[in-house]
């Protein structure tokens, strides 16, 4: 594929995936016709030299792994990760309200967005909802409403008269319900009125729904722009672009075959909340995998030990690139351009985890894949943020470099970035796995 083409494949991705849990499920169908065997972590694993597997847990986090050539404790671990969730909205479980008949939706903020890019936008739901099935049984389904649901609009100009220049600020608490419908007199009270939307949309009974994790998503379709179509805008680019760069990059033919070292894709939620989860990097899901993939290669009880010693991991998380309206808002010498490759991310207090090492070891691929780098460093006086890099580092005693597309409106609902860089990003990864 050439570089538009990967980005038409990362748009559709993108669409299909319109919540963590969506997104698990789309790297699940992606990799289906590649015969990876699904594990399940409450059974003992038997696995095979060269074996494709993957393993999900609690439906938004997933590890692939493909077993290299030669064990662990010898070849080590390659692993690239990234993140499933992106900022925006989550639906309160007593979700709906009414004012004046008319139903509103309550979120509770999710991460890190810039709240006034939610405006006026055509919103709609999705995520999972967990229930009674017809035997008694819990379970749980994925959920997704297509049409235009729910919008928060803005309050007209002649009543908000400073919002040009004072900007557009929401209460966090008084300003965000979304509104959802105009209720006639059977529809009321809205609570189950929106229960029996959700069950339709489920197709299962209102009255088997126990509960419900729901984010709010826009419903316009990803697209390229510019003036030769070298920039694509869509939600979530930040982080499903570098998911899905990794995955093309694992799933090439001629990394799947030819490895000596264990394949790693770890793609994890809960990264903009801190990822302090039981599937978030900072919890045990990727030493778990890890761990059990060296014990069943390897009777050694050092096996682990020597694998991680001979592993690395590049943290794939989107980067700041540089806007020409902004240009106080970066620091001068490390300005990171769109289509100009993948930035090498670097912070002194470790938000990021390369150091030089690691990012010589980045620059080497690089240079074997013929795809240009650029170095990004954070203003001095604005806090930096950080990425799975540091703490799955440090969970697994593995060296790390934190790379990234760069990219502009990170945050915002609607996030652009570079055709170009998209094909760069998959074009290294590639070499790094097949180095």
């Amino acid at each position: 594929m050439n570089a538009k083409q990967y980005v038409q494949h990362l748009l559709d991705f993108i669409d299909e995936s319109p919540s963590p849990w969506h997104a698990v499920a789309s790297v699940e169908a992606a990799i289906q016709p590649f015969q990876f065997v699904k594990l399940d972590e409450a059974v003992k694993w038997q696995l095979q030299a060269g074996g494709r597997y993957y393993v999900v847990r609690d439906d938004s986090s997933v590890v692939l792994f493909v077993l290299g050539h030669k064990a662990p404790a010898e070849a080590g671990f390659k692993i690239v990760g990234a993140h499933t969730d992106s900022p925006g909205f989550r639906i309160r479980p007593n979700a709906a309200t009414a004012s004046n008949d008319i139903a509103r939706i309550g979120v509770e903020i999710y991460g890190g967005p810039i709240l006034a890019t939610f405006t006026d936008r055509d919103l709609s739901l999705a995520g999972r909802v967990s229930y009674v099935d017809g035997k008694g049984n819990l379970s749980h389904k994925l959920v997704r409403f297509d049409q235009s649901l729910v919008r928060l609009p803005n309050l007209a100009i002649h009543l908000n008269r400073g919002v040009n220049e004072d900007g557009l600020k929401l209460h966090k608490q008084n300003e965000l319900f979304l509104l959802f419908a105009q209720l006639t007199a059977d529809q009321l009270p809205p609570q189950p009125y929106f229960v029996a939307l959700l069950a339709q949309a489920a197709e299962i009974e209102a009255a088997q729904i126990l509960s419900w994790d729901l984010a709010v998503y826009d419903t316009q379709k990803g697209a390229f722009w510019g003036a030769n179509q070298e920039f694509y805008a869509n939600s979530q680019i930040d982080n499903l672009a570098s998911c899905h760069a990794g995955l093309q990059a694992l799933l090439d033919d001629a990394v799947l075959n030819t490895s000596a070292s264990t394949l790693v894709c770890a793609f994890f939620d809960h990264e903009e909340i801190g990822s302090r989860s039981h599937i978030g990097a900072a919890g045990s899901f990727l030493t778990d995998i890890l761990q059990r993939v060296s014990i069943a290669t390897s009777s050694d009880r050092e096996a682990m030990s020597c694998a991680s010693a001979n592993s690395f991991l590049i943290s794939a998380d989107m980067a700041h690139a540089y806007h020409p309206n902004f240009a106080s808002a970066y620091e001068a010498d490390h300005s990171v351009i769109v289509n100009q490759g993948p930035a090498i991310k670097s912070n002194a207090n470790r938000r990021y985890s390369s150091e030089s090492i690691s990012t010589a070891h980045f620059i080497r691929w690089c240079k074997e894949a013929d795809v240009p780098y650029q170095r990004y460093s954070h203003r001095s006086d604005l806090p930096c943020g950080s990425t799975i890099g540091p703490i799955a580092s440090a969970n697994l005693g593995i060296r790390s470099v934190d790379i990234g597309c760069p990219m502009w409106a990170m945050h915002s609902i609607r996030e652009s970035a570079g055709v170009q860089d998209h094909e760069y990003m998959i074009k290294v990864l590639k070499r790094f796995f097949a180095n």
